[in-house]
This record gives C-alpha cells, sequence and structure tokens, in this order.
C-alpha cells in the first residue's frame, strides 16, 4: 500500500522535519518558561526529600535553576514532542500503522511520566536514604544544589525511558523483527543485563537500589512477552 512520504521528495521530508523540530522546540521553551515562573515552588518539590541545600557559588542557584526549568520544560512539553514526532512519520504509515501510533504515542507518555514519577517517590528516597547512612553519627551531610539535583536526574529519568521497554518490544514484534519464542529464549540475558544497566544507571551501589530499576524492567519484559503472545507472534 502506498503512503504519503512515498511521493514526498528528499526536501519535502527536510521542510517537514524542521517543521516538527521547530515546534517541538517552542514546547520545551514555552515548559521552561512556565516551569521558571514557578521555580520556587519547584524546587521545594524536588528537594523535600533532601532538606537544607547549599550552594558554594554566587551564580549557583542561577544556574540551577535555569537547568531545572530547561528540564521541567522538556518533562511538561513531551506530550507535544512525542506528538510531533508522531506528526513526522505519519505519512510514512499505512491506516493500520497509523491507529496503532494513536495508541501507542499516547500511552508512551503516559509510561515515561509514571515512571519519573514512580523514581521519584519510591526509588530516590530509598538511594537517598542508603547513601546519607554512611555517615552515621560521626559525620553530618552537606548537600549542595548541584550535586543533589544531578543525583535525582540520573535517578528519574533511567525509569521514564526503561517504562517504555513494553511498547519498543511490542512495536518491533508488529514489524517482524522479534518473536515471543526468541524473546523466551533470551529471557536470561534479559534478566543478566537488566541487573547490569541497573548498576550503571543508579548511582547507589546497594543491590536494593539497583533491584528497583532492574525489577520493573524484568516485569515489564514479562507484560511485554505476554502482549507478543497474544497478538500470535
Amino acid at each position: 500500500m502506498m503512503t504519503e512520504a512515498a511521493d514526498m521528495p528528499l526536501s519535502g521530508h527536510l521542510t517537514e522535519l524542521r517543521k516538527r523540530l521547530i515546534y517541538s522546540f517552542l514546547a520545551i521553551a514555552v515548559g521552561t518558561a512556565v516551569s521558571f515562573f514557578f521555580i520556587r515552588e519547584l524546587m521545594a518539590f524536588l528537594t523535600a526529600p533532601a532538606g537544607q541545600l547549599y550552594f558554594a557559588r554566587p551564580t549557583e542557584v542561577l544556574m540551577i535553576y535555569i537547568k531545572t526549568a530547561v528540564v521541567a520544560g522538556f518533562v511538561l512539553a513531551s506530550p507535544v514532542v512525542f506528538f510531533e514526532f508522531w506528526r513526522f512519520l505519519l505519512p510514512a504509515l499505512t491506516d493500520r500503522e497509523k491507529s496503532w501510533c494513536c495508541v501507542f504515542v499516547p500511552l508512551s507518555v503516559i509510561l515515561f511520566l509514571s515512571g519519573l514519577a514512580f523514581s521519584y517517590f519510591f526509588v530516590m528516597p530509598e538511594s537517598l536514604h542508603f547513601l546519607m547512612g554512611f555517615g552515621g553519627d560521626d559525620f553530618k551531610p552537606l548537600l549542595s544544589m548541584e550535586n543533589y539535583l544531578e543525583f535525582v536526574l540520573f535517578m528519574i529519568f533511567p525509569f521514564g525511558f526503561v517504562c517504555n521497554l513494553p511498547l519498543v518490544l511490542i512495536a518491533m514484534a508488529k514489524a517482524g523483527l522479534v518473536t515471543s519464542a526468541a524473546l523466551t529464549k533470551g529471557r536470561k540475558y534479559v534478566i543478566f543485563l537488566s541487573f547490569i544497566l541497573a548498576a550503571i544507571l543508579t548511582p547507589t551501589p546497594d543491590i536494593m537500589t539497583q533491584s528497583l530499576l532492574a525489577v520493573p524492567s524484568i516485569v515489564l519484559f514479562e507484560i511485554s512477552l505476554l502482549v507478543i503472545r497474544m497478538m500470535g507472534r
């Protein structure tokens, strides 16, 4: 079945890509502006698990505010970014593929944001408590704003991407790139790699925090495998 993209020249694809990128950057810019307007409330929310934070340079607070606003702006704009990505792919899709994308795109946004929320509310406090506990009664923590927020970003964003694992595997199965038999055969490697990646991505060395990333990854893999089997792939 012919798609709209088949009749579009290369210059048309580049023009369309440019338009979608502009819309995405505009959405991120608006999200950043909104986040910066509410930056004090946002910082109070993000730093609540850590308590009192300190800064060492006169410009540190302003730079942290800007970085935080940009990241929050991306999160706020993520539905628009995903939508624009879908709009760029739309001409190359058949009617059946378009109907699948109408399900996949909203789900990918929901799963991404759910992963961020799960990490912030459950994983990050446990990791922070574990690391701070090394000081015992002899040493008191003196956390800087910059180091703490870097820790937060390293903790929450991997979960957002991991939560999209089912959609990636299901899409690959729909495209005929993987089968349920192949995934079942590779299950032991998936489990092993989940813990290896968790050890790399999480900033703490304890098995508990790593398990909080690895175990959901494995569960999501099993859910994906079940759905792919139900699809008859």
